[in-house]
């Protein structure tokens, strides 16, 4: 899939140089990043000692061409409704940010590129 949405844990393999992360992050056309991951990112950076390098390096980031902000709205939340309904049906909850994270990136069609194999329990998902 030549179109992703990044979680978290991408971003920080990124930054930590994983290579097989970024070679797949060169190969795509287009990676989204979502303003959930976003929130977890900063969280992170205020927690940490590095917050202004931390915060610069994402902006980075963020300014690549390939790379978009995809917010949340009205239509993440009807996919959000689904995705939280059917997990609970089968009795395979995961994270309230993933579960926001993964309405984000089907109501895009993108491929959701992420370390978490929870995100597999994600009925109609495509994963990276």
């Amino acid at each position: 899939m030549r179109r992703i949405l990044i979680d978290t844990n991408i971003y920080s393999a990124f930054k930590r140089n994983v290579q097989y992360v970024i070679d797949i992050l060169k190969r795509v056309d287009y990676i989204g990043i979502n303003t959930v991951v976003l929130g977890e990112l900063y969280s992170g950076f205020k927690g940490g000692t590095k917050e202004k390098l931390n915060k610069s390096e994402l902006d980075l980031f963020i300014d690549i061409p390939r790379v978009n902000i995809i917010f949340i709205d009205e239509t993440t939340s009807e996919f959000y409704a689904h995705i939280y309904l059917n997990l609970k049906k089968n009795g395979k909850p995961i994270p309230t940010n993933d579960m926001w994270i993964a309405a984000s990136a089907m109501q895009h069609g993108l491929a959701l590129f992420t370390l978490d194999a929870h995100f597999k329990s994600v009925a109609g998902l495509v994963l990276k």
